[in-house]
């Protein structure tokens, strides 16, 4: 089983997992181009796609979505009242809108997807897990670290998780203080720390890669996030690896990182 990251921060996000020819896709939230010429690199098309997850409603999860639905009719996926605000917001998708149960499982292509909330301030914000021949799980814009996250991530091979921002950075950046206060919220985004406080407990529950992802560009830096969170596991048999907010990253379930361009 594999993640590959094709965009992940505040300028957009989107991943695939895939295993075998079972392809699904995590958020849209780039454009379609960038969408396709992703896939490209791997060797599909939006035909070759299973569906799409969204984990929530904001513009950098979302913004593409309506294109890839428009083009090629793929299904889109997402807890039912996540899918009725999505139905609200962009009415063109409506049809192509699945609801997924949020006490059970989910099967895509013969890969068992479960989903479980994240404390961010959307109207509804969810991870996904994903259990074929081995686990992953992901999660981003989380503002804390809540007893419902930890257990959607527990036990998962593979992890990605969010490394936002540097708190001093934050602090003595630019942003204005509403959106600061906003940001380090408990329902805003992780923190370098506390994505190393959580990349530990994952590490001890048998995680072996973790993915920082949903970096800021504004507050924090890859090798800020990688040495808080490298430190924080260095006791641990845990690797990290810095998803690109604009490259591919490619990451195989017990094999090396790498990087597609």
């Amino acid at each position: 089983m594999r993640i590959v990251t094709f965009a992940s921060g505040s300028t957009g996000n989107c991943s695939l997992i895939t295993e075998g020819r079972t392809n699904i896709l995590i958020d849209a939230g780039i454009s379609m181009r960038r969408t396709l010429a992703a896939l490209e690199t791997l060797g599909l098309t939006p035909r070759d796609l299973c569906g799409v997850l969204i984990t929530h409603e904001h513009s950098d999860h979302i913004s593409g979505l309506p294109m890839l639905v428009k083009h090629y009719g793929v299904k889109v996926f997402a807890p039912k009242a996540l899918c009725g605000v999505l139905a609200g917001m962009k009415p063109q998708i409506t049809n192509n809108l699945n609801c997924m149960p949020e006490d059970d499982k989910a099967e895509l292509g013969g890969i068992a997807v479960s989903c479980f909330r994240t404390p961010h301030d959307a109207a509804y914000s969810v991870g996904y897990r994903f259990e074929g021949e081995n686990i992953i799980a992901y999660a981003t814009d989380t503002g804390s670290i809540s007893d419902e996250l930890v257990r959607g991530l527990e036990g998962a091979e593979l992890a990605l998780i969010e490394a936002n921002h540097d708190v001093e950075m934050l602090k003595t950046g630019p942003y204005p203080y509403y959106l600061k206060q906003r940001i380090i919220s408990p329902r805003g985004h992780l923190s370098n720390n506390d994505s190393g406080k959580l990349a530990l407990h994952l590490a001890k529950s048998g995680t072996r890669h973790i993915i920082l992802g949903h970096l800021s560009r504004e507050n924090n830096t890859p090798e800020l996030a990688y040495n808080t969170v490298n430190d924080a596991v260095s006791t641990e048999n845990a690797e990290i690896s810095v998803a690109p907010m604009n490259n591919l990253l490619a990451v195989t379930v017990g094999e090396r990182v790498k990087c597609l361009v």
